[in-house]
């Protein structure tokens, strides 16, 4: 019990530490002001949603003169003292393999789909999930919310998180549970966790304008959005304004990568699926991402998620630059549990694969009263779990 509770004690959520010899990851607008830059022109670039200097190359110059009290001639001495700080030039390979030395890879709580993903889901990217309703998008929201929280030296990001709720299916409840697998305080972990729900589509990318300023003051890591095009298939409707619906997704999309890049956080983004009548009748589900090839080509990294069999689910690599594609399947199982005094207690096991069932070593438990799925007896068998007077026994890992 002693172990048990140093270990948890080792999981709680850390401090960021800042290290001298580490390189800023992004350079400060303030510090424009030495390069002859008058500070109230640095001030109107901060209230137009700008606070590094990494941020404002990222902008063109039609958008720069667009900000109240900035003039022509002001963005080209603005954009020439930039240029200066940071370099937007040419480098070479062996310097754009330094800096994904910088990349930090977040855990997913499950170990398959981290050897999936090469480690987990990864800073300086967009990954997209997509899938029908409760294929375990959001549910892996959640946990990458907890799990980024993590120290590095953990496989978490040790920072905090930003999450943008287009659907209102983020529950802070589902946090609680998820906090305590990995022996995190819950009351620490939802503090760290910053939360806003967007109800329109211009909503959705002035709440993405407001993260520059928590970001450039506060260690943040992973920024979710749940999901990235309900909004826009809201607010418009039929073939007479899909090109502007496009135009408009893509300028947030830009704006997600522009984050990304600018702040080395990840982005996880999650989004729906249409039906495809053109599929053909041997196509067996005729389903494809929404958003077309503008949001498939702003993706970093695509998975697809889909029910498998029973309590089966299964991520698959859609489009990735460096991964192959591959398959992982989670189980979901919901078990009725008597514990030895007689108090029933309902636990939910989610998301955990078949290899992480089998290392888990935890104290065993009588099953007197159980609902499980022909998959899950046929798993307990193949584990070598008896049956004996009637129930079974066997270690659970609980989420």
């Amino acid at each position: 019990m002693a172990r048990r509770a140093e270990e948890q004690s080792q999981l709680q959520l850390v401090e960021r530490e800042e290290i001298d010899d580490e390189e800023d990851l992004f350079e400060a607008i303030d510090k424009l002001t030495s390069h002859g830059i008058n500070a109230g022109d640095v001030k109107k670039l901060q209230d137009a949603g700008i606070f590094t200097c990494n941020g404002l190359m990222m902008h063109t110059k039609k958008n720069l003169t667009g900000i109240k009290g900035l003039s022509e001639a002001k963005v080209d001495k603005i954009c020439e003292a930039a240029e200066k700080i940071v370099n937007f030039g040419y480098i070479t390979g062996s310097d754009v393999l330094l800096r994904r030395k910088s990349v930090v890879r977040i855990t997913t709580g499950s170990q398959a789909l981290d050897e999936l993903l090469g480690g987990g889901i990864e800073t300086l990217a967009i990954t997209e999930a997509f899938g029908e309703f409760r294929s375990g998008k959001t549910q892996l929201a959640h946990t990458l919310c907890v799990s980024t929280q993590l120290p590095t030296n953990m496989k978490g990001g040790n920072g905090k998180v930003a999450y943008i709720d287009t659907e209102g299916t983020f529950r802070p409840d589902r946090i609680v549970p998820i906090a305590e697998r990995f022996g995190m305080d819950p009351g620490a972990v939802l503090d760290n966790i910053i939360y806003a729900r967007a109800y329109t589509y211009e909503h959705q990318y002035n709440l993405l304008l407001g993260l520059a300023a928590k970001m450039s003051e506060e260690p943040f890591r992973l920024l979710i959005v749940d999901s990235v095009i309900a909004l826009f298939r809201v607010d418009f409707t039929g073939r007479g304004e899909l090109a502007d619906r496009q135009q408009k997704l893509a300028q947030m999309l830009s704006r997600l990568i522009k984050i990304a890049e600018e702040f080395n956080v990840a982005v996880y983004m999650t989004n729906q699926v249409i039906a495809d009548p053109g599929g053909g009748v041997f196509i067996s589900d005729p389903k494809k991402p929404a958003g077309g090839h503008v949001l498939a080509h702003a993706a970093t990294i695509r998975l697809m998620f889909r029910k498998g069999k029973g309590e089966q689910r299964v991520c698959k690599v859609f489009d990735a630059p460096n991964l192959p594609e591959a398959e992982a399947i989670s189980f979901l199982h919901h078990i009725n549990l008597v514990t030895d005094q007689k108090q029933q207690t309902k636990l939910c096991l989610q998301k955990i694969h078949i290899t992480q069932l089998g290392n888990t070593e935890l104290p065993s438990m009588s099953l007197t009263e159980t609902r499980i799925s022909d998959n899950s007896r046929r798993y307990c068998r193949c584990k070598g779990l008896t049956r004996g007077s009637g129930c079974y026994s066997a270690a659970y890992h609980f989420v």
